[in-house]
């Protein structure tokens, strides 16, 4: 075997003679250099290769570095628990006390004048309140409710604009009167001529001096709630007091709006006037009113107007007959006095008007 060999060749020859004869021989370098690593002497096997041929170790290649792991942390921010808004309870509604009317009793003596003045209200806001054309009627024992003055000036400054404009509504009729209290009663008509129906027709009059300037001022409602096309209703204005001599006047419109005939029951017909003189300055007026509708009128109110030869109007009244509530078919009276302003009396119109059952209940 060539190990054999090897080893009995060293031993023979020596050192010297083998490098001799084997500088040369390739085998016998590698194979020295295996003995030489069998044997531990690693430095001399370094320098022995060094003399013939280099045997290059490749590198132990170096792992790839790891990749580097990139984590972003999030940290979950979760929204703030919104604080319940502190219960707050539903107000307590205040009670609005609505003070007791205030009711006058008229007694002997007594006018319109007076007991406005007693209590310190207007003439105006007690007619208003009371449904009074002609203030010169008033009856012993009759009840008036006392308005608050406040509340009447607060619905003018809702319904009237500071300078009034006409609406186009003829006014017709008229005539003034002084009254036995030193006051001035203007009494007219109000003509419907717009086309539509009418409700809360209010008249204003204003009185002039010769230089035009205004002596005094006054206003009240048409007697009938609803004028339809065409109809008439009169009206009373009162000065509570002589407002001075003026030399011109203006009677006009103040208000109306659209009427809501729906409302109202208009199947009311008057029947037997009855015309009674009680001397020069009054007159007994009776007569009827019967439902001609299909239904129950109720609220029912009669408006008596008389005119003088001239067709102006000198008296005016409204009220309510026996029985306000008239079924269907059925009937009722009235009678009642008037007191002309002017005189004498040429004729009276009657006209009677009420509500539906329906537009009144709750």
């Amino acid at each position: 075997m060539q190990t054999a060999d090897l080893a009995g060749d060293v031993t023979q020859t020596g050192k010297r003679g083998w490098r001799q004869r084997n500088a040369n021989s390739p085998d016998l370098r590698l194979l020295l250099l295996t003995y030489l690593l069998k044997s531990g002497i690693f430095a001399i096997a370094l320098l022995l290769a060094g003399c013939g041929q280099v045997i290059t170790l490749s590198p132990t290649p170096s792992p790839p570095p790891t990749a580097t792991l990139s984590i972003d942390i999030v940290v979950a921010t979760l929204p703030p628990t919104s604080t319940p808004a502190p219960y707050t309870p539903e107000p307590t509604p205040t009670p609005t006390v609505t003070p007791t009317p205030v009711i006058h009793v008229i007694r002997a003596g007594e006018t319109l004048l007076s007991v406005a003045s007693q209590y310190n209200v207007s003439v105006a806001a007690l007619q208003d309140a009371n449904g009074i054309l002609d203030p010169r009627l008033l009856q012993l024992g009759q009840e008036l409710v006392i308005p608050r003055q406040e509340e009447f000036d607060a619905a003018l400054a809702t319904t009237l604009t500071p300078t009034p404009t006409p609406l186009p509504i003829a006014i017709e009729n008229i005539h003034f009167s002084e009254t036995t209290i030193g006051g001035l009663t203007v009494l007219g008509e109000v003509w419907n001529n717009t086309g539509a129906p009418l409700e809360q027709v209010r008249v204003g009059v204003t009185l002039l001096d010769e230089a035009g300037e205004e002596v005094g001022s006054a206003e009240g409602l048409a007697a009938l709630d609803l004028i339809g096309v065409d109809e008439r209703a009169p009206f009373a204005v009162l000065f509570g007091e002589q407002p001075g001599k003026f030399a011109r006047y203006q009677v006009y419109a103040l208000r109306a709006v659209p009427g809501y005939v729906g409302s109202y029951y208009r199947d009311l017909e008057v029947n037997d006037i009855q015309v009674l003189k009680e001397g020069y300055a009054a007159l007994t007026v009776s007569g009827r009113v019967k439902n001609i509708g299909p239904e129950e009128a109720v609220q029912v109110q009669v408006v008596l107007t008389a005119y003088d030869a001239l067709g102006r109007v000198v008296a005016t009244r409204k009220i309510e007959p026996e029985h306000n509530v008239v079924p269907r078919g059925g009937e009722t009276v009235f009678t009642t006095m008037l007191a002309p302003a002017g005189g004498p009396v040429a004729r009276v119109v009657a006209n009677a008007q009420g509500r539906r059952i329906s537009a009144v209940q709750p």
